[in-house]
């Protein structure tokens, strides 16, 4: 192999799965894992209130229960605290309503492997027409594209899409974020990616295809409102921490633990 590629390393991996309500489609996205694509999966259920908890158990996952709703973003902390206390190096994030395919899991995490990147994003942004053709609201295609936009502008970036259930990153990365200090709604996921770009941290994304069924998850108009104007929010914040605005918390590495 050339000296100019970098060489592939056998990283073990561990999925975790945000759940909520997820008992109808958790069986579908399990299933789409190929053999070997992970080492460990772990569930976190967000109290739900249908059998997602009893499914889980017959999947033979590992399984973590809120007693109360903590909110998205609540519950991805506690997904990372526990995929923390195993010694995988690699840790992908998916949703579990069948919305993105497991399938690619070797794929996204082929690039943390090889050392191009520390975050891979699973992309469903490509063709305009196959995104539609899977199921995303034109509302919210067109929401996804005019913050994009604006992110790349601001974060200095050139990604296809910052608003996606399927990531993947190295273990380093939840070392090094304070993750505890994003917001517990949707609008975590912005915060750790403007996290991940103060910290100097590569990010990547890989195309994966757009399936919308009738059970996917998707956030109501108001709350996308709200999503919308916290995304706003964050950039700003970097904004300020850029032109000197150092100690805002959000920023801070995350702390050392034993």
């Amino acid at each position: 192999m050339s000296d100019h590629f970098p060489r592939v390393r056998d990283l073990s991996v561990c999925v975790v799965l945000p759940a909520y309500h997820a008992a109808k489609t958790l069986k579908a996205t399990l299933e789409r894992i190929p053999p070997g694509g992970c080492r460990d999966i772990i569930l976190v259920d967000d109290a739900s209130t249908d059998d997602t908890i009893e499914v889980a158990r017959n999947l033979g996952i590992k399984v973590h229960r809120h007693a109360e709703n903590r909110g998205y973003g609540g519950n991805q902390k506690t997904c990372y605290r526990l995929a923390l206390e195993t010694d995988n190096d690699v840790v992908v994030m998916l949703h579990p309503d069948n919305q993105y395919d497991g399938a690619l899991i070797p794929y996204m995490t082929g690039f943390i492997k090889a050392g191009v990147v520390d975050i891979v994003l699973g992309s469903r942004i490509s063709r305009r027409e196959d995104v539609l053709a899977g199921g995303m609201p034109p509302i919210k295609y067109i929401a996804n594209r005019f913050l994009t936009i604006i992110e790349n502008i601001v974060l200095g970036l050139n990604l296809p899409e910052y608003h996606t259930g399927y990531r993947a990153y190295h273990r380093r990365v939840l070392e090094t974020i304070n993750f505890e200090a994003c917001s517990d709604d949707f609008v975590f996921d912005q915060h750790f990616l403007v996290q991940a770009r103060v910290h100097g941290l590569r990010i990547g994304a890989v195309p994966v295809p757009t399936h919308y069924g009738p059970e996917s998850s998707s956030i109501p108009l108001g709350r996308s409102t709200k999503y919308a104007f916290g995304t706003l929010a964050a950039l700003g914040r970097y904004v300020l921490y850029r032109v000197g605005w150092r100690s805002q918390p959000l920023f801070r590495r995350r702390p050392m633990t034993h």
